[in-house]
């Protein structure tokens, strides 16, 4: 497992037009119109002391800085907590194992928290470096939605074509189905799933909140995203009922085997079960049997016996056990 990366702080004020400036060590807003966005690591030391001198009460920090979290969108006084999860693209990380975005959004502010760098954020501080700002909370909140659907879409694309590979591969006897590839896609589309399906709900239970800051085209974002990530829940329950018809076939080909084996030993138990008791009759150690004292009665003994196997086979063979 690697070793977690915390992301760095930051501080910036939205000037509402595309524009954004840096804000002092310290400072929590500027005046001027806009708004201000503030992003924190959880871990660090110092954040809850932050996000209290921020104005935030026990319950938003709380839930900012929870140990586990789940998507949701409660609104809380004049404001929305919101939590939602990005694929993590971080080096050396599973995309299944999903990082926590932890929003406070009003409107004039926007504070998030996260355990580890998410591209998602990322992206929107790249674009506020380019003069591509979003120019309200709640513009902020659906770009930020779309971007977390952008970027779990190559994951599960790369999860279908690894189901390709298996479905493939399955197509060839000799090969067979690779069991360790497919018990690793089965998980990461469980995994996957179980943190998309309960962010949809939290983005459509947004978008229905009567909030001030929320403009028609921020709503219509946001459906947008809740779709989005709707069509990847599809897609990762096909690709788990694809693996699980994968798995299924798998146990049919192992019971198969064992069914033919199991059916071999039965025929030659059967064929030699009356040799064994041909022979176990002649070599009791009594009298009367016939051609003890003969030197030629070993001969024919071992002809009767091959005899007797060749006629047990031809009878498996005609009757279709071993096809």
């Amino acid at each position: 497992m690697t070793a977690e990366i915390a992301p760095d702080p930051l501080a910036l004020r939205l000037d509402g037009r595309g524009g954004a400036v840096d804000l002092p060590p310290g400072e929590a807003a500027l005046a001027g119109p806009g708004f201000t966005w503030l992003q924190l690591p959880v871990t660090a030391p110092d954040t809850v002391a932050r996000l209290h001198a921020a104005g935030l009460d026990d319950y938003v920090v709380e839930a900012l800085t929870a140990e586990e979290t789940r998507p949701r969108c409660t609104v809380h006084e004049d404001g929305v907590i919101l939590i939602l999860r990005g694929v993590n693209l971080n080096p050396g990380a599973e995309p299944e194992d999903m990082v926590s975005v932890r929003l406070w959004v009003t409107g004039d502010r926007v504070i998030g928290a996260t355990r580890r760098p998410l591209h998602a954020i990322d992206d929107l501080v790249a674009a506020c470096r380019r003069g591509l700002a979003p120019q309200s909370p709640g513009d902020f909140v659906s770009k930020l939605a779309l971007r977390l659907a952008d970027r779990a879409e190559p994951a599960v694309a790369e999860l279908n074509e690894v189901m390709d590979d298996i479905e493939e591969a399955a197509l060839t006897p000799e090969d067979g189905i690779p069991r360790a590839p497919l018990s690793a896609a089965r998980r990461s589309a469980i995994l996957l799933r179980r943190h998309l399906v309960p962010q949809r709900d939290a983005l459509t239970t947004l978008e229905i909140e009567d909030l001030p800051w929320l403009a028609d085209r921020d709503r219509a974002r946001l459906r947008e995203a809740a779709d989005r990530v709707t069509r990847l829940g599809e897609e990762l329950d096909a690709i788990r009922d694809r693996a699980q018809l994968l798995h299924d076939q798998l146990m049919d080909q192992r019971a198969e085997r064992l069914n033919q084996r199991m059916l071999l030993l039965s025929v030659v138990a059967a064929i030699f079960l009356p040799l064994s008791l041909l022979t176990g009759l002649l070599g009791i150690n009594v009298g009367g049997v016939p051609g003890a004292g003969q030197p030629w009665a070993f001969w024919v003994v071992a002809g009767v016996l091959v005899a007797v196997g060749v006629a047990l086979w031809a009878w498996v063979r005609r009757t279709g056990m071993l096809r």
